[in-house]
């Protein structure tokens, strides 16, 4: 019975020994692969194809230069690009004159320290459809 416990004990010990050292050598290449540079400039995100999908960012630290996978949306082709953030207020009234509405954003967030401006404006054409404010509402009834 003595004898069962010590070989369990020594083979809890050799399975301890043994992830401690593969830890070690996951730690070493962490190391190994990451860099003393902090001040990293990115370049935009540049899809592979076409103007949207997965790509590629550059980005440069003094002799160092890395590349890193990052994504467009297929549905994000404004002007201002996809590392700019900005919160939009509620769209305006209906211009009768250009026959568009317009709506402005301030930048909420730059990613990867993109040039972004502060304000931005869009526009979108106004919809020809009038909308019924009656909504779930039915009808009275004739009687």
């Amino acid at each position: 019975m003595q004898v069962r416990g010590f070989l369990l004990l020594l083979l809890a010990l050799i399975l301890l020994a043994t992830t401690t050292e593969a830890g070690k050598n996951k730690k070493e290449k962490v190391k190994k692969e990451g860099s003393e540079c902090e001040d990293w400039r990115w370049g935009p995100c540049v899809p592979n194809s076409k103007d949207c999908g997965l790509g590629y960012r550059e980005g440069t630290c003094k002799d160092e230069s890395k590349k890193l996978k990052c994504k467009i949306p297929c549905n994000w082709k404004k002007k201002f690009g996809a590392d700019c953030k900005y919160k939009f207020e509620s769209w305006g009234g209906c211009s009768a004159q250009t026959g568009v509405k317009t709506r402005s954003g301030i930048l909420k967030k730059a990613l990867y320290n993109a040039q972004c401006e502060e304000i931005v404006y869009v526009t979108k054409p106004c919809s020809s459809k009038i909308k019924s404010k009656s909504k779930g509402q039915s009808p009275p009834l004739l009687s």
